[in-house]
């Protein structure tokens, strides 16, 4: 006998960012794992069944929604965001790899969803409007010796990137590491986007240079973008500047190269 497994993105918080599919595939499950705040965002039925555990026990997550959809229930796991960008589509791959041979049977699929960078992008502007990269700044799961070639790497071959887990209780320095590479290898005059809660009643969207960027500016509920050298801001009286990379890589606008 064998269930299905679907795991569902629910975007970074509004529900109205949570899409029609996600909707569709939370209403057919009879059981919901998940991060405990992200359950909690369910309006579920007195039939279906939540199962909350805390933010770092993906892999247990993932298996024991793959043994209860294995006994044929149609189970949900459901990540915040995009569930294929540091979040429990990976998690649950990776318990399949490595798990019984039932699990593979599993009818499996996943439900994308709106991730952070793309929340924080469209209250911006425009930054991720050329080449762009993701990084998780965590080194729970990577040296953090690794992160540091890649954040050089990116600002030399020119991405914009956007920085997921940016810091924690137990990692209060490593963001203000990252920005010290930044600025060694980048103008203070990029622009970096400070995005808490993008789309949530406590939102707060607030863009300044790198130069003047530190680490008590976030909180684990933010995604930061910093731009490149190519990236501009369009200042406008009474609101919040617009960010943008241009299209075009050393294009001139308005006079400027």
């Amino acid at each position: 006998m064998t269930g299905k497994l679907t795991v569902v993105g629910l975007g970074p918080g509004s529900p109205q960012q949570v899409t029609p599919e996600a909707l569709a595939a939370v209403a057919e499950a009879s059981d919901f794992f998940g991060y405990g705040p992200y359950v909690d965002r369910l309006e579920l039925r007195p039939d279906q069944r939540r199962h909350a555990s805390d933010n770092r026990e993906e892999l247990s997550r993932a298996s024991a929604a793959l043994t209860l959809a294995a006994l044929g229930e149609k189970v949900c796991v459901v990540s915040g965001g995009d569930p294929g960008v540091f979040a429990m589509a990976a998690a649950v791959c990776e318990a399949i790899d490595s798990g019984p041979s039932e699990w593979r049977a599993i009818e499996f699929s996943v439900v994308p969803g709106v991730t952070a960078m793309l929340s924080v992008a469209a209250k911006a502007g425009a930054p991720l409007g050329h080449d762009f990269c993701a990084i998780s700044l965590s080194d729970n799961l990577k040296p953090w010796a690794v992160i540091e070639k890649r954040l050089i790497a990116a600002a030399e071959a020119g991405f914009v990137m956007a920085f997921y887990n940016p810091v924690s209780k137990a990692r209060p320095h490593q963001l203000a590491e990252a920005f010290d590479i930044l600025r060694a290898h980048l103008p203070g005059t990029v622009p970096v986007i400070f995005g808490r809660a993008a789309g949530r009643p406590d939102e707060k969207i607030v863009v300044v240079p790198l130069s003047e960027a530190r680490s008590d500016m976030a909180d684990m509920a933010t995604c930061i973008i910093v731009g490149s050298t190519e990236t501009r801001l369009i200042e406008r009286e009474g609101n919040r500047p617009l960010v943008y990379s241009p299209r075009s890589w050393g294009k001139t606008f308005g006079g400027k190269a």
